[in-house]
């Protein structure tokens, strides 16, 4: 298909994302021609490991083609978009469990989708252009395809920052929060890959591994957990705008142009989260109870219509004032019943 290259080179099984004009954006089909490569490898004995990789500077992987989930959803249509977002988590949950090395080579933007395809992986690779984001209050969704595990395990409340701000995270900061392994220049990449081709043996990645550049998130850490230490989004909002620091400011700023709803659902899903119970499936289950609502009864397709349809940039949120009622998140959050997220058992 031309949105995407599959194929087996030396002992590899290699997947190419090839829309770069598009920055890599995943349609459906494309996840699907994902999950079927997976399937037939998995009992390939001829593929050692599997290597990700995109076409073009700009981006490894920009987010889902929410097109469709828009033209379908302001018709009515849930359906498409509910399937879009089972099969997709079902495939993070594959990438995430695979019995092989699964090295992901994630150069420039990486958001939403994104992340779900490349940050599950065994070796995560980011290199100086690298920038990993989860933007989704600003569109009237929350982190999902499995992002909120590695917001819950980020150090900290640092979960609860990046969730709801979208702050990009250059290769230090991935892989300080756990989006990231190891950190490779990208000039040496192309040789790697050759190399992993022909050897199928991931161990390669830890022996070419560079000291990867300074954390920003690191030094900002104790400040933010002190912002971020509360229970709910009024907590988090009250702290911030009582400061006299000048750090909050910026920090509103960015909180202003997301989804009061879908920022105060994530600071509850990521303390519903956190503890030893903690799996993948269980934060990929409890997006999808959000996700399956959101055209729904959230706010995401006004979100696609003021960011990316009419580009006013000037969405008409539900709870403007950015006081969400309790109630209005439970039922955001609440069990599924029959329509849950289920998985293949491996």
């Amino acid at each position: 298909m031309p949105d995407i290259e599959i194929c087996t080179t030396g002992r590899a099984g290699r997947i190419t994302l090839t829309r770069p004009k598009a920055l890599n954006a995943l349609t459906y089909e494309m996840c699907m021609a994902i999950d079927t490569a997976l399937r037939n490898w998995r009992e390939d004995d001829g593929v050692d490991l599997v290597i990700m990789d995109a076409e073009g500077d700009k981006a490894f992987c920009a987010g889902g083609d929410i097109a469709e989930l828009y033209e379908t959803g302001i018709k009515g249509d849930y359906d498409f978009g509910r399937k879009f977002w089972r099969d997709e988590y079902r495939l993070n949950a594959m990438i995430f469990e695979y019995p092989k090395p699964v090295i992901s080579f994630i150069q420039g933007f990486t958001m939403g989708g994104g992340v779900g395809i490349g940050c599950h992986g065994s070796h995560r690779v980011v290199g100086e252009s690298s920038k990993i984001a989860l933007p989704e209050c600003s569109i009237g969704l929350v982190p999902d395809v499995g992002s909120t595990l590695m917001l819950a395990l980020a150090p900290g409340r640092l979960g609860e920052y990046l969730g709801t701000t979208g702050y990009r995270m250059g290769p230090g900061d991935a892989i300080f929060a756990g989006f990231a392994d190891h950190f490779i220049p990208i000039a040496e990449w192309s040789d790697l890959i050759e190399m992993l081709e022909a050897s199928g043996n991931a161990e390669l990645i830890k022996t070419h591994a560079k000291t990867p550049p300074k954390s920003e998130l690191k030094d900002q850490q104790p400040e933010i957990d002190s912002y971020f230490a509360g229970e709910s989004l009024g907590d988090i909002l009250n702290t911030l705008s009582h400061s006299e620091q000048e750090t909050p400011a910026e920090i509103l700023r960015l909180m202003g142009r997301n989804s009061p709803l879908s920022m105060a659902c994530i600071v509850e899903m990521l303390h519903r989260l956190r503890g030893p119970s903690l799996t993948q499936r269980k934060a990929l289950e409890l997006e999808y109870r959000f996700t399956y609502r959101a055209m729904e009864h959230g706010d995401f397709l006004e979100g696609i219509r003021a960011q990316i349809i009419d580009k006013d940039r000037s969405p008409r949120w539900q709870y403007s004032d950015q006081s969400v009622p309790a109630v209005a998140v439970s039922k955001m959050l609440q069990p599924l019943g029959q329509n849950m997220l289920t998985f293949e058992e491996t």
